[in-house]
């Protein structure tokens, strides 16, 4: 399984043979200039709300694509009403098995509504299972003492976490979310496109490694294997 990051919370997995890519938001974010959001390859698209910074692309490519969008049930209805009649709806707690693997939403302690102001439904999370791997995507979320339950039924191969903090989890807050999670490698993102999320990137590695953890920062369009 393979990550790629386009930077802010957007990125892509391959898994089970398909391209699977998170909260498309390529065009309105200024570090990620050099991707060409039209060779963005996806077969299906996973948004884990409503924000601006995590679907601004999401209808362009999934028309382009003709991508399958697994969301919540209210964002759903929504790209319906955009023209985009490919999806599939789910909710808190609900799993799914696809083509290329389980998918499980979690809750995700934030707030969610669609760009035209159109209610969104509840943020939410992801858990994958794919390839003989476990990735779990909290998505826009403060700490939560539901992430136990995630280390508790699952083996987490790779958390990918917000990190940014102000309007998500900060770096301290991600470190405990990742031994709530019981997984010592985590991806971070959401962080550094935006003024209010601006960290010291060298300063949250050595946080996170002087908990005998690994803080991955792949930088935007660089891929990770997994």
């Amino acid at each position: 399984m393979k990550f790629t990051y386009y930077g802010h919370s957007c990125f892509g997995l391959t898994a089970g043979g398909k391209n699977l890519l998170f909260d498309p938001f390529i065009t309105g974010n200024g570090l990620a200039k050099k991707i060409d959001v039209n060779k963005i390859p996806a077969d299906y698209i996973l948004i884990s709300h409503g924000h601006g910074d995590h679907m601004g692309d999401a209808v362009s490519i999934a028309k382009r694509t003709n991508a399958t969008v697994i969301c919540i049930y209210e964002i759903a209805l929504w790209f319906g009403a955009q023209g985009h009649k490919n999806y599939h709806p789910m909710n808190i707690g609900g799993a799914r098995q696809f083509d290329f693997g389980k998918v499980k939403m979690t809750s995700a302690i934030h707030s969610s509504v669609l760009p035209d102001g159109t209610y969104a439904g509840n943020p939410a999370g992801f858990i994958i299972e794919a390839d003989s791997k476990t990735i779990y995507y909290a998505g826009d979320t403060a700490l939560t003492m539901d992430m136990k339950l995630v280390g508790d039924y699952f083996k987490v191969d790779c958390a990918i976490m917000p990190i940014g903090d102000n309007f998500t989890m900060g770096v301290d807050d991600a470190i405990i979310a990742s031994d709530f999670v019981k997984c010592n490698k985590v991806i971070g993102v959401h962080y550094n496109t935006f003024p209010p999320i601006e960290i010291d990137l060298e300063k949250a590695k050595t946080q996170f490694k002087s908990k005998g953890k690994q803080l991955l920062l792949p930088p935007i369009g660089e891929q990770v294997e997994l």
